[in-house]
């Protein structure tokens, strides 16, 4: 509960300093406000992380889509029969069925559109639902804590440190990591002066951190206590009606996400190859749609592919968290930006002072955290 709590303050400055360099520098999108305060080649390493970050994202999410899929097909098709042997599921309650047909019929129309604006009513029905979950893991663990769990509460293992504390840290940061959509999210705004930003973000990620904390952080452990699997819902029976609902809305609140990536993902793309190619000339509307179609069908389809292979969602998010905890402390320009701006800016000597010593103490942080957590993740996978 500490962690996220101390995070929070880098989180939001982070998203601060971002606005205020998507102001500064009236770029629309992520790479292009590094590349514009940063420099052309610090811009160019930008887009590759950026890319290479927002792809292991989509991933991570369709393989959490899946798991929920998986766990709503076990609940109207179970695994036993009155004569004791399993039966043959159908075809179309296979994994592999299921997530293709969501990927083909309801993520791909939502992630096609150009504009960033037209995700906002979707994650409106994707925010509902993260408070629906939210309220049914607290209110299953006062109803039924003792049928679900072990009655006794968890104790702290002997393995516990300061340590630990650290080890949680790209979870949290993956799971707050809302900075890549947040320059494109700013662009779109119709008041965007910065005290409105500073304020939506410190709202935003105070929900984050309430919704987080209430659920995996508090309720979910106290109800399974170091049993609680990486999915928090996958530790509840799936014969249950106010899990399955709960369980298929949290599919939705995901599937709201995605599409938010795969955006943010094709003006990576199109500025790193589209871009050089064409140069400064108008691409006519026509090809524009064509190729937005063809790198949306290429990069969910390459996603969908690795996500059915992905055996556990814990081991990708403790990858992506170290990725995530680079992108928020060290490189998205947040602090780069930050340092960056001040030679830019007519700042006082001692309001300058304090920004590069913030600065520098969050690149120095972000780098024990991804350096820990790539060490871990790696660890990981050989085990």
């Amino acid at each position: 509960l500490l962690s996220p709590q101390g995070s929070l303050v880098f989180l939001v400055s982070g998203l601060a300093v971002l606005g205020y360099a998507a102001a500064l520098s009236a770029q629309p999108t992520y790479q292009g406000v590094v590349r514009a305060v940063c420099g052309a080649a610090v811009g160019k390493l930008c887009e590759v992380c950026f890319l290479l970050n927002l792809f292991m994202i989509s991933v991570a999410l369709l393989r959490v889509v899946g798991d929920q899929l998986e766990k709503l097909c076990d609940s109207l098709y179970p695994n036993g029969t009155l004569s004791g042997a399993p039966p043959l599921p159908p075809w179309y309650v296979d994994q592999r069925f299921t997530l293709s047909a969501l990927c083909i019929l309801v993520i791909f129309p939502l992630s096609v559109p150009r504009e960033i604006g037209f995700q906002k009513y979707s994650s409106i029905l994707g925010t509902l639902a993260a408070c629906y979950l939210t309220l049914v893991i607290v209110l299953k663990y006062h109803l039924q804590a003792e049928s679900l769990g072990s009655p006794e509460p968890p104790q702290p293992s002997r393995a516990s440190s300061w340590a630990s504390v650290f080890s949680v840290i790209p979870t949290i940061c993956f799971g707050f990591q809302c900075h890549e959509a947040c320059v494109a999210i700013y662009s779109s705004m119709r008041n965007q002066s910065f005290s409105h930003w500073v304020a939506v973000s410190v709202l935003s990620m105070l929900i984050c951190l309430l919704i987080y904390s209430l659920t995996a952080g508090l309720y979910g452990y106290m109800t399974f206590g170091e049993a609680v699997a990486s999915d928090v819902l996958m530790s509840y029976p799936g014969n249950d009606p106010v899990v399955i609902v709960a369980r298929l809305l949290f599919g939705i609140s995901v599937v709201t996400i995605y599409p938010i990536v795969v955006l943010l993902g094709r003006s990576v793309v199109r500025d790193m190859w589209v871009t050089p190619k064409c140069g400064a000339v108008a691409v006519p509307e026509a090809h524009e749609q064509r190729s937005r179609v063809a790198l949306t069908v290429a990069w969910m389809a390459t996603t969908l592919v690795i996500a059915l292979f992905v055996p556990d969602i814990g081991k990708v998010i403790e990858l992506i968290g170290g990725i995530s905890a680079f992108f928020i402390f060290i490189f998205p320009g947040k602090r780069l930006c930050l340092v960056c701006m001040t030679g830019t800016r007519n700042i006082g000597p001692r309001k300058k002072a304090a920004l590069i010593a913030w600065g520098v103490l969050s690149v120095l942080g972000g780098a024990f955290v991804c350096g820990q957590s790539a060490a871990l993740a790696v660890l990981g996978l050989l085990r």
